[in-house]
């Protein structure tokens, strides 16, 4: 996998027209592209791409291109610049993080166009859990080597698949948005099978910055497979309704179940929680994610979307691996551009699983795999099922009953997240009754079945991922070969069936389904598309070497599928296998198998679908991608003068490759859609390079290379084919009934196609080397020539085949010797006529020939030679040596009597091809005599007239001469096959039985064995003579036969002597008269434990021709048999000095007594003289050495250095105590003192400039003022803008503190006091001896490790080193003429090599990222600082319960250098019992900080003080320290004028004024003459006053970091004097802060409550707290009975709490539970939380809203309640110019003490949030003084002041209505009900009055009718005019 992580970009002129941009990258034509960001001059990223290799892993040549453009414009117009990033230091260093910042980019013309973009790259190879190398499979063993030119690679930390030390590092920051109402959130973290949990928190941003920390000891696969699962629960919830959101994190992409959905246990259920695949832990860029933001689903609700944020930092940190600094982001960050979220499932994945073929048979005796089940089935096989794995979901089909080819017919749907984010699909066969058993594995890329398109860069079209219908091979290891074969690759080694298979996308939404059964229409389809053919294999075997010894035959099987395979019943038997044969010694090492001239040859029938117009296609690519590699190769390597030559002929050759192509595409059937994506790809790809390859570039040749380069990425991206269907072919090597070794070849690779060569396979008809590959590694070495195809198209390998095909039957005639006569009888189980195994019966009279075929001659008798052990019997041709000796003394003989030369007889079997002829060749007179006279006879051989081979035992060897003892013989009967009629078809495919062959002789040689060395150097030519290779020359010079170098240890062959292997090809030359001398080139050397070093050799293979032209080629020279290298291949040698700087050993044992140091180098030894006492002096008492030496003038040739410590002991015993070697011996090379200044000028012993980036040292300070001279006018330039800022600076020096400094220092302006940076500080982010500037050090003498002699480490280990070297090597050229003088020596001023007696102190400032050692999370730290034998630090003075302790402790410790030289600076865990347990330790080199001219024993101070806090600390003032720094140099000291403003050193003078100037008034503290040093010193690049980061690291658990700590060591030697004051770094105390919060109001908020009137209204009051400090909780007392939402408080809250400005974070010191011993001091940020409720008297109360305000962060309030508006939930606010303006910048309350306005409440409906309510209040913070000064109560209370606050102004109706009903009714009827109620009571006394009238009227109209009036009045009127009227 490779990842590139696209940081930033910097635009100088921004367009300003709104297009946003956006970064696209490509690898091997395979685009990418970030998110559209608005444009800016500095627009961020932090996204990372990434582009699975699949099987193809990075390559030297490989680079990746990004382009930075505007969003929706044209290319021509939207390109913003384009970049090209080679990827070569990427395949040299896996594990390298490469950090590219600001890299140009360039416009067409490869000009710059101002912008720059920043960005990290990783590689992972594939194999594993993504970080060890890939497993090879077997027969895949590495091809040989290239020479390798560069340094070698860097070991790696464990082999692939062993088990490493990780740690899985959760860090919980903080969660924002959470849903819920008055929650209290707790976040749970499952790592693997451990579970943490946080403290509970409060409110809906909680805060927790926890740390969670857990140790695997597993092997990178199994660590992949481990999950994070994370949850934030409410912790008043039930458990039901618990779980506010989660989700879960995989540490490596291609994590694997181990278990079926069908079968029980946790793993096979679905998760609750959903799953995140993008960007792993594992595989991100430093192998850790910071800062960022997960988004939490909830599980049972996925629909109801974002349930908040949790932001984490997670790591995985690996042993030897640094954890990345990680930089926290501004607070004010966007949310989305940080998120780590998985895309929506915008489309559905569905699976069609049809039906399985060639399913494995069951074995005997394995209890998960049943030969027969309940349901029937075939006896012989297993009950098999289908698991599939995608994206976090597996599903199995159902299991089926025994049977090679079980039917499923089901589907299965996936969710898929477009892009997609998990590459691979993972298909298993299980089989047997318990469903565990995987039988063999298959995986689907989804980069090969799909694409995400380039139409925006004028690439090809996406597509969706589709496949098939197609069958899918699946491999897995055999059980006869489990034992056999114990490297099993990730995906097996032999082939276990077929599933047909068909995948399509849909672009809907996942409807929940998981499986259903396909229809039957969609099973008739699928079989229309599945024709099949005959094919072909043949297997031509010419050589087998590097064969397992042993008594057992050998034989080699070839099988495609099923088909071959000699143990599978399902199909026919075929002639796959070789005949057996004896594995022969070749006299030197190793066996091979003699096969003579005749060569085996195999051919396998077989039916397959046909594919081939995939094939032919996938073929034309490789073609194409070959040949253009192999031009483009030529081309980068290319003068300038002859690229235009190549590059023509690139493009032509390109050209006629793509018109090949694109008319075998352009006639390609589509059956399925996945050929037509690839088709029309392929299509579009092939037509663009035709058209840019017909004309050259304009802009010339150069521009070449890059097209060249992205032409050949893009189509070996597309040269894939995943739907191939056809399996590999497997090659075994059997032997003794086993399955020893096995190699695989994909079938393309050998498939014939008859559209010509291109289309065929890369290896077909062509004679390969193949590497069998067994339990105990390289098993066999195999060469030979495969070719598969159609039947029909078989008469292609009949003009392939090199020579003529002899197809016969053989059988094996035994018989036994009884009572003395041979005879059939007794066999003892043997049949009388059997095969070579004596297994078999096959009766002469019985075999008859094939169908087609009939018997060309009688049966013969012939013997099988290879199975034959004489000493005459595998040659053809015997040199016989006769010896006739003469003597003058009588009686004188020498040898053995033997009759005369004419009486010799010729032994049975043999003839005599040539007469007796006398040797004239060796050392004899001119009469052909010698000191032994001799005679040469030769005779060829014969075959016997009976031809018996005779054995003690059947299965045992057998010989051709009868011996004593033998009671077995059996003879070879052969009888010649031929066809009945010639046919078009090889009638090779047409036989069912083997065919038989004979050998052919391998040979080997073996160089002289060097006695106690690891550096040999054997100076050795090895000759192999007339070695017969078969075949056509040409082919042998294109596919050499690889020549493999094994290396051994006192020539011992076994295992334990194995030391390394090599794989080399030579030279091939046809032609001797054009030879040229081979150039040494080193190969490496793998070994039982990985990298074993590196071979320098040279190979080259001469063809000997008839001619006589070899005997042209000169023999080397040659001493004691010996040849030599030859003059014209050995390197070039030139007289060199190598000066040794031997200034001491330590860190020996004990028992050492008087150590001397051996330095070999070049052949020559340089022995020092002992140290006499190391306990009392471990320095040399002679510290310069010289060594003249020859070294190779080529760097690469040159040898390392070894070291050997040699103790003295009595009688002369010297035995070895430590040894090391030093390698890279360029970093020592120099000028000769005199000549160079620098070691950046200074060159290598070689032509060759020096490599780039190479180490520039301090200058040899011959004239350090040269570079202050240089530095002048920088310092003039600075001082004008410097001035100005001095002058506005009124620096209070006495307020000053260390802690100002310090985080001025970090950059935080807002934590520091000071108000000036002019006294700064140097915060390094990593040790000292880090900093690339300071050379480690080790500018002085730098420590070489010195390891245990013969003590080899385990596998993955780092040897453990035994003691330390300290020394230095310089090598320079040496004048070759006698008369030219010697340069001086270099080592000559040296300083004094007795101890010195120092004071040290040590500045112990903070630690960070500190693991857990308790329970609750945390560790309770303390610092133990040792030197020798001193320990300082006490177990009491602990912090307690942090992971982030601010120390502030100095430790004043004497010692004496260099008997006391490591400082050992521990951090402990303080336990109740002892012993205290180690968080981690680092330790500290004193010795090379004494001693180093970068003057580290003290940092130099920017100014120069003598009073304050910044008080010059030093011993020496910096004067007499420059005086000082001089002498050391060898450089004149400098000279002061009176004043002390002017001094000249050397030939300059320097003035004050060229380095400060300060405004009148405000003169720099200290006098001129010291400030003048002090800046001269500065400006010789010495060690500044720095805080140094030092990594922790635990005995425990090496290599895995335990955290940092930052500090800083001043070390003061007692001759210069006693030091200056040491510095007060006492940690600051947190200040004690009184915020004051006023409710004054409410509008508008939720009324929950309905009276008995119907009348909405809510019993108002308001609570509050700060975040941490629940417990001091206040409320105000309640508005009753708000009918509007409004209410009146005038209620104060005052809280009290302690604030450390320095971290902007309240301290809250408490103890967890009662029973804790200790107060744990939490640091959160200062928030506070208001919550409105509503009053309930018989229920709980109503929460009717919340406002959380961060008081450094703080809102802005709004002045009136229609202003106050909610912030935007979700997401912030976009920065795209068109959607409006920016949230208005936050205020600090810290800064501005008082705020007042209103706020907005908000509460969770739903999904969402809504404004509840809103709150006027007025924030006041004050310090403990100021509170005193302003005393003021809560609530109302006394003294109510500042400000006072009056009763609350609350209207009538607030009251309960039991104390006055009357106005409650008033107020509850009249005020809601006022026009109804006056409506009726209009009724009512209309209707009164209607009654009154309907009561009155029938009495008013009778009234009206009778008239009562009148008569009454005249009634009345009567009597009275009566009484008027009497007298």
């Amino acid at each position: 996998m490779l990842r590139l992580l696209v940081a930033s970009a910097h635009v100088p002129r921004v367009s300003g027209c709104g297009h946003g941009v956006h970064v696209s990258a490509r690898f091997r034509g395979v685009p990418r592209s970030t998110r559209v960001v608005p444009e800016e001059h500095s627009p961020t990223w932090n996204e990372t791409l990434a582009w699975p290799l699949g099987t193809r892993p990075l390559a030297p040549t490989d680079s990746l291109t990004l382009r930075l453009r505007h969003w929706g414009q044209p290319a021509s117009q939207g390109d913003l610049g384009a970049a090209t990033v080679s990827l070569d230091r990427l395949v040299a260093d896996p594990g390298l993080l490469l950090t590219l910042g600001d890299i140009p980019l360039l416009d067409p013309q490869g000009q710059p166009t101002g912008c720059t973009a920043s960005l990290r790259c990783s590689y992972t190879p594939r194999g594993g859990a993504g970080d060890a190398a890939a497993v090879p499979l077997p027969g895949q063993m590495p091809p040989p080597a290239a020479p390798s030119g560069s340094p070698p690679q860097p070991r790696s930390k464990a082999p692939a698949g062993s088990e490493e030390d990780f740690q899985v590092r959760v860090r919980v920051i903080e969660g924002r948005q959470l849903q819920g109402n008055d929650i209290r959130p707790v976040v749970t973290v499952l790592i693997g099978e451990h579970r943490f949990r946080t403290r509970i928190r409060a409110g809906n941003n909680p805060y927790y910055n926890e740390v969670f920390c857990q140790n695997f000891h597993l092997t990178p696969a199994q660590l992949a497979a481990q999950l994070i699962r994370i949850q934030v629960l409410h912790s008043r919830a039930i458990r039901a309704k618990a779980i506010i959101g989660g989700s879960q994190v995989r540490l490596g992409a291609r994590a694997r179940r181990r278990r079926c959905p069908a079968a029980p246990g946790r793993l096979s259920l679905p998760l609750p929680s959903p799953q995140l695949d993008v960007g792993t832990v594992y595989r991100a860029p430093g192998r850790c994610l910071s800062w960022k933001w997960l988004s939490l689903q909830h599980p049972q609700r996925p629909e109801a979307g974002t349930q908040g944020y949790l932001r984490l930092s997670l790591a995985v940190l690996r042993a030897g691996e640094a954890l990345p600094e990680q930089e926290e982001p501004g607070k004010d960050e966007d949310v989305e551009a940080n998120l780590l979220q998985p895309s929506p499932c915008a489309a559905t994945l569905q699976l069609r699983i049809y039906r399985a073929e060639d399913l494995p048979q069951a074995v005997p005796g394995c209890r998960c795999l049943p030969l027969a089940v309940a349901g029937g089935g075939q006896r012989g096989f297993v009950a098999a099922a289908v698991r599939v794995t995608f994206g976090g979901r597996t599903l199995c089909t159902q299991m089926m009953p025994p049977n090679a080819n079980p039917v499923w017919n089901e589907v299965f749907f996936f969710p898929l997240r477009l892009p997609p984010i998990c590459d691979e699909i993972q298909l298993a066969i299980l089989g047997g009754s318990c469903s565990s058993k995987v039988l063999g594995t298959a995986s689907l890329d989804l980069s090969q079945i799909s694409s995400a398109g380039a139409e925006l860069e004028d690439g090809p079209p996406g597509f969706l991922p589709c496949f098939g219908p197609s069958f899918l091979p699946f491999y897995g290891p055999r059980p006869d070969a489990a034992r056999a074969v114990g490297t099993n690759p990730p995906r097996g080694v032999a082939y276990r069936g077929r599933v047909l298979l068909e995948l399509s996308t849909h672009m809907r939404p996942p409807d929940g389904r998981q499986r259903d059964s396909i229809s039957p229409e969609d099973i008739s389809r699928v079989q229309s598309h599945l024709p099949r053919r005959r094919f072909g294999l043949c297997g031509v075997f010419y050589s087998a070497t590097m064969v397992p010894p042993g008594p057992e035959l050998l034989r080699f099987e070839l099988s495609l599928g099923n088909y071959g395979d000699s143990s599978d019943a399902t199909c026919k038997p075929a002639a796959s296998a070789t005949q057996h044969g004896c594995a022969l010694f070749d006299g030197n090492r190793y066996h091979y198998l003699p096969w003579f001239g005749d060569k085996p040859v195999v051919a396998v029938t077989s039916c397959w679908e046909d594919a081939s117009h995939r094939w032919d296609a996938l073929n034309l690519l490789c073609a194409l991608c070959r040949r253009l590699e192999r031009n483009v190769g030529e081309l980068q390597n290319a003068p300038g003068d002859s690229k235009g030559t190549i590059g023509r002929r690139l493009l032509r050759q390109l050209a006629q490759d793509c018109r090949r192509a694109l008319r075998q595409l352009a006639a390609q059937p589509t059956p399925t859609p996945l050929d037509a994506h690839l088709r029309a790809s392929r299509l579009h790809l092939l037509r663009q390079v035709a058209a840019a390859a017909a004309a050259p570039p304009r802009a010339g040749w150069e521009t070449l290379l890059p097209l060249a380069e992205g032409w050949l990425r893009r189509a070996a991206a597309l040269a894939v084919e995943p739907q191939a269907a056809v399996p590999d072919v497997v090659l075994w090597l059997l032997g003794g009934g086993r399955r020893l070794a096995c190699a695989r070849v994909p079938a393309t690779q050998v498939m014939f196609s008859p559209r010509g060569s291109a289309a065929c396979g890369r290896l077909c008809g062509r004679v390969q080397t193949l590497f069998l590959v067994g339990s105990g590694g390289l098993c066999a070495q195999l060469r030979l020539q495969l070719w598969l195809g159609r039947v029909a198209d078989s008469r292609d390998l009949a003009r392939r085949l090199p020579g003529t095909l002899h197809v016969y039957a053989e059988t094996y005639e035994n018989q036994t010797k009884l009572l003395g006569r041979w005879g059939p009888r007794g066999l003892l189980g043997c049949p009388g006529f059997s095969d070579g195994a004596g297994t078999a019966g096959l009766p002469r009279h019985r075999i008859r020939p094939p169908r087609g075929w009939r018997w060309d001659g009688p049966w013969t008798v012939e013997p099988q030679w290879r199975l034959l052990l004489d000493a005459e019997t595998n040659v053809s041709e015997v040199l016989e040596e006769l010896y006739e000796n003469q003597s003058r003394r009588p009686g004188g003989r020498s040898g053995a009597e033997m009759p005369p030369k004419e009486e010799l007889e010729c032994p049975q079997g043999w003839h005599i091809t040539d007469g007796w002829r006398l040797d004239m060749a060796g050392a004899v007179d001119e009469a052909g005599c010698s000191p032994c006279p001799h005679t040469q006879q030769s005779r060829g051989g014969a075959a016997g007239t009976e031809g018996w081979e005779y054995g003690s035992l059947w299965g045992c060897r057998f010989h051709l001469r009868p011996r004593p003892g033998d009671v077995c013989r059996r003879r070879r009967w052969h009888r010649s096959l031929v066809p009945l009629r010639p046919s078009p078809l090889a009638p090779l495919f047409t036989l069912e039985d083997p065919v038989a062959h004979v050998s052919f002789v391998h040979v080997s040689r073996s160089s002289r064995a060097l006695p106690g060395t690891l550096d040999p150097l054997w100076d050795q030519t090895l000759l192999l003579h007339r070695v017969q290779l078969y075949g056509d020359p040409r082919r042998v010079r294109d596919e050499p036969p690889a020549v493999v170098v094994e290396i051994f240890d006192q020539e011992g062959g076994g295992a334990s002597g194995f030391l390394g292997r090599s794989v080399c090809a030579p030279e091939v030359w046809l032609d001797v008269g054009r030879r040229r001398p081979p150039r040494l080139r080193r190969y490496p050397l793998w070994g039982p434990r990985g990298a074993a070093g590196e071979l320098l050799a040279a190979f080259e293979l001469l063809h000997d021709t008839e001619d006589g032209s070899l005997a042209e080629v000169s023999t080397p020279p040659g001493k004691d048999e010996v040849l030599s290298v030859p003059a014209d291949i050995r390197p070039l040698l030139r007289l060199v000095a190598l000066e040794v700087l031997a200034w001491g050993l330590r860190g020996l044992p004990g028992s050492v007594r008087a150590p001397s140091l051996e330095v070999q180098c070049g052949g020559q030894t340089l022995l020092t003289p002992p140290i006499p006492d190391p306990a009392t002096n471990p320095n040399f008492p002679i510290n310069a050495f010289l060594l003249l030496l020859r070294l190779p003038a080529e760097e690469e040739f040159v040898p390392p250095i070894r070291l050997r410590v040699l103790d003295s002991r009595g009688f002369g015993y010297r035995p070895e105590v430590g040894q090391g070697c030093v390698r890279n011996l360029r970093q020592f090379c120099c000028q000769p003192h005199g000549q160079g200044h620098s070691r950046g000028e200074e060159q290598p012993p070689s032509p060759s400039p020096p490599a780039p980036g190479a180490r520039t040292a301090l200058p040899t300070l011959a004239s350090p003022w040269a570079r202050i001279a240089q530095m002048l006018p920088r310092i003039i330039t600075k001082k004008a803008a410097a001035k100005a800022v001095e002058e506005e600076d009124d620096e209070d020096e006495e307020e000053e503190d260390w802690w100002s400094k310090f985080y001025s220092a970090t950059g935080d302006k807002a934590k520091s006091h000071r108000r000036s940076t002019r006294d700064r500080l140097k915060v390094y982010s990593c040790e000292l001896e880090a900093v690339p500037e300071f050379e480690g050090l080790q500018d002085f003498c730098r420590t070489f490790p010195l390891y245990q002699p013969g003590h080899h480490p385990v596998p993955g280990e780092e040897p453990v080193p035994v003691g330390e070297f300290k020394g230095l090597f310089h090598i320079y050229p040496m004048p070759e003429a006698p008369e030219v003088p010697p340069p001086p020596r270099r080592f000559q001023q040296l300083p004094p090599s007795r101890p010195q007696r120092c004071l040290v102190r040590v500045y112990i400032v903070r630690a960070f990222d500190l693991p857990p050692r308790d329970r609750n999370g945390l560790c309770d730290p303390y610092v133990r600082v040792s030197l020798g034998s001193t320990t300082l630090g006490q177990r009491d003075q602990y912090v307690p319960n942090t992971l982030e302790p601010v120390f502030g402790r100095l430790f004043e410790v004497t010692g004496t250098i260099p008997l006391e030289k490591d400082l050992r600076v521990s951090l402990m865990d303080y336990d109740l019992l002892p012993p205290d347990q180690e968080i981690g330790t680092t330790t500290i080199d004193l010795e090379n900080r004494l001693l180093s001219r970068f003057r580290a024993h003290c940092g130099l101070p920017t100014r120069y003080h003598t009073t304050g806090p910044g008080c010059w600390r030093d011993q020496l003032p910096p004067s007499r320290a420059l005086e000082h720094f001089a002498r050391a140099q060898g450089l004149p000291v400098p000279e002061f004028n009176a004043e002390g403003t002017a001094v000249t050193f050397g030939d300059s003078t320097f003035l004050l004024s060229h380095f400060e100037s300060a405004p009148p008034g405000h003169p720099p503290p200290g006098v001129p003459r010291e400030r003048l040093a002090l800046h001269l010193l500065h400006s010789c690049h010495l060690v500044p006053e720095h805080l140094e980061t030092r990594t922790l690291y635990s005995s425990t658990q090496p290599g895995l970091e335990q955290g940092k700590v930052q500090m800083w060591v001043d070390i003061f030697p007692a001759s210069l004097g006693p030091p200056g004051p040491p510095v007060d770094i006492t940690p600051r105390k947190p200040q004690r802060f009184e915020l004051r919060c006023v409710v004054w109001n409410t509008r508008e908020v939720d009324l929950r409550d309905i009276s008995w009137g119907g009348q909405r209204m809510s019993d108002i009051y308001v609570t509050g707290w700060l975040d941490g400090l629940e417990e001091q909780r206040q409320r105000t007392d309640i508005h009753y009975r708000s009918l509007r939402g409004d209410a009146a408080f005038n209620w104060r809250l005052v809280f009290s709490f302690q604030y450390l400005p320095a971290e902007q974070l309240c301290v809250l010191p408490r103890k967890e539970h009662f029973w804790s011993l200790d107060e744990t001091v939490l640091k959160v940020p200062p928030k506070l939380i208001l919550q409105v409720w509503d009053n309930d008297k018989f229920s709980a109360d109503d929460f009717l809203g919340v406002l959380e305000l961060e008081l450094t962060r703080l809102p802005r309030p709004a002045q009136s309640p229609r202003d106050c508006t909610p912030e935007p939930q979700g997401n912030p606010r976009s920065s795209w110019p068109w959607q409006g303006a920016k949230a208005p910048p936050r205020l600090n309350l810290f800064r501005h003490r008082r705020a007042r306005g209103w706020w907005p409440c908000t509460v969770q409906d739903g999904a969402q949030r809504r404004l509840s309510g809103k709150l006027e209040l007025s924030l006041e913070l004050l310090t403990a003084k100021e509170a005193e000064e302003r005393p003021a109560g809560k609530g109302r209370k006394e003294p109510n002041l500042h400000p006072t606050l009056p009763e609350p102004l609350r209207p009538d109706w607030s009251f309960l209505w039991l104390q006055a009903p009357l106005r409650s009714l008033r107020y509850s009827l009249w005020q809601r009900h006022r026009c109804r109620l006056s409506l009726a009571l209009a009724l009512l006394l209309l209707l009164a009055l209607l009654l009154a009238f309907v009561y009155a009227a029938p009495g008013y109209l009778a009234m009206k009718l009778v008239n009562p009036i009148p008569s009454l009045q005249r009634a009345a009127g009567e009597p009275q005019g009566q009484a008027v009227g009497k007298p």
